[in-house]
């Protein structure tokens, strides 16, 4: 259930159709944020991994234990001795947060082979009668394993269904060799976009890469547009002034030379980011652009709410109780009944509401109101999720339409008739009805002066007769406001 979860994509209002453009900002947007539930989700996926292909059954009974890895320099492990790093043969670095979870399971893997009384523990691994299993190879499994949870082909799929349908561009903070370096992780599996097709470069998936894009400063001015030699990283000498080449890696430039180079403009860009302010704000309020904004903790946002209904339910509960009370009472009334006891109810709940989502509460909501970071998500993100991978269950020509915005008035007052005195609420009775058509031609007649002179126009306005908003279209302008 709550791996379903995380494939939602949540809209405020937007039309997605087969793009011209997706914007990615990596390496941040496009790779998989680690905490430790996703952790631990990995290593449960890991080691489901290693059972389906033949190793023993009891190593589901592992649990990932989050605070067990730990990233010591190498001269700690192997004092007053020459260790070279580059030796590839010999040694694996796991220097990454991406590396925890396959840390602890090579420690597990061992501790559970070194006490099984099947096995014999040798030098270089283990036996088990004939079959010998040594550490190399128990070490390619799990990274096997690790690449095959961690990929499964979804991000390298994806970017290569959008590269079908529009075009693919990579914009970044970080300078070249860095990013280099994620995407080379991010896309080294063995296999193409889809298992049997052959591997491909990370380069290959996009028609643009902007590194140095020092944002939000890109979204203004922006710096000069230079390109990058890719096989130094430096940055070669000029101003780049040519049309777009593929293949080449750029430098600096603005979101304005990046429209140019591209073809493109306003809503023909979707914008993927994770920093509401200088991904979605600027790229909204400054070019226009559709946004989606990647939230890594909307997956336990989603898993507090289904989890824990019952406490939401329990304080619906608590407003109609509070409504009940006052229900038979007006302004003549001297009763005055005794909410404070449900008061604290509603407040004991909303406190542990905003206990179950961690320490300082919901990252959307402080009690009954948004926080100032969801109503900014309401306000500039078009679409948002805890990964942009779930548009992959998405066709590109899916409507993405939100639900309908109800004011108190609309969400309270039930679909039935309400008697209306006029006598109380005058404005509530100006709506023209079929009457006023009826009485217009007797007083037309009764100011013309004349048969033979023009008649006056009518004194109401004739309503529409088909359709005249666009509310639902996103034509609105009011990103556009001042800043």
């Amino acid at each position: 259930c709550f791996v379903v979860l995380l494939c939602f994509v949540f809209n405020r209002r937007a039309t997605v159709t087969p793009s011209r453009l997706e914007w990615h900002t990596l390496p941040a947007s496009a790779s998989l944020y680690k905490s430790p539930e996703y952790e631990s989700l990995g290593f449960e996926l890991t080691v489901e991994r290693l059972v389906s292909i033949g190793y023993p059954q009891e190593l589901l009974g592992f649990a990932y234990d989050s605070t067990f890895p730990t990233r010591p320099e190498t001269r700690e492990q192997y004092p007053n001795k020459f260790i070279q790093r580059d030796d590839t043969e010999r040694f694996y670095i796991l220097n990454t947060l991406f590396n925890l979870p396959e840390t602890y399971l090579l420690a597990c893997l061992v501790d559970f082979f070194t006490n099984c009384p099947r096995y014999t523990s040798c030098d270089t691994g283990f036996k088990d009668g004939d079959l010998f299993m040594s550490y190399r190879s128990m070490f390619q499994d799990v990274r096997d394993a690790v690449d095959w949870v961690h990929y499964k082909g979804k991000l390298p799929l994806l970017l290569s269904r959008m590269k079908e349908v529009g075009k693919v561009f990579l914009a970044t903070n970080s300078d070249y060799k860095y990013t280099d370096k994620i995407m080379t992780y991010l896309f080294d599996f063995p296999h193409g976009p889809k298992p049997g097709s052959s591997h491909r470069p990370w380069q290959s998936y996009f028609d643009l890469i902007l590194v140095d894009a020092r944002k939000p400063l890109f979204f203004g001015e922006g710096t000069v547009l230079r390109q990058v030699d890719t096989k130094t990283g430096k940055l070669k000498i000029g101003t780049y002034t040519g049309p777009l080449q593929h293949g080449i890696v750029y430098s600096g430039g603005s979101s304005d030379t990046i429209c140019d180079l591209l073809g493109a403009k306003g809503k023909d860009i979707l914008y993927i980011g994770d920093h509401i302010f200088g991904d979605i704000l600027k790229s909204k309020k400054r070019q226009g652009w559709r946004t989606f904004l990647v939230i890594p903790e909307l997956a336990q946002e989603l898993h507090v709410w289904t989890d824990k209904s019952s406490l939401f339910e329990e304080l619906q509960s608590l407003d109609i109780f509070l409504a009940e009370l006052y229900k038979h009472l007006d302004s003549s009334s001297n009763e005055r009944p005794d909410i404070s006891s449900i008061q604290r109810r509603i407040k004991k709940v909303t406190h542990d509401m905003d206990m179950c989502y961690g320490m300082m509460g919901s990252l959307f909501r402080s009690g009954s109101r948004q926080t100032l970071f969801a109503s900014q998500v309401m306000r500039y993100a078009d679409l948002y999720a805890a990964s942009f991978i779930n548009l992959l269950y998405y066709p590109f020509s899916y409507l993405f339409r939100a639900a309908h915005v109800l004011m108190p008035h609309e969400s309270t007052v039930e679909h039935t008739h309400v008697d209306i005195n006029e006598m109380e609420s005058p404005l509530a009775t100006r709506n023209r009805t079929s009457v006023d058509f009826k009485d217009t031609d007797y007083k037309r007649h009764q100011l013309t002066r004349s048969i033979s002179e023009i008649k006056p126009p009518n004194l109401f306005p004739l309503a529409p007769q088909e359709i005249t908003h666009c509310h639902d279209e996103d034509d609105d302008e009011e990103e556009e406001e001042e800043e």
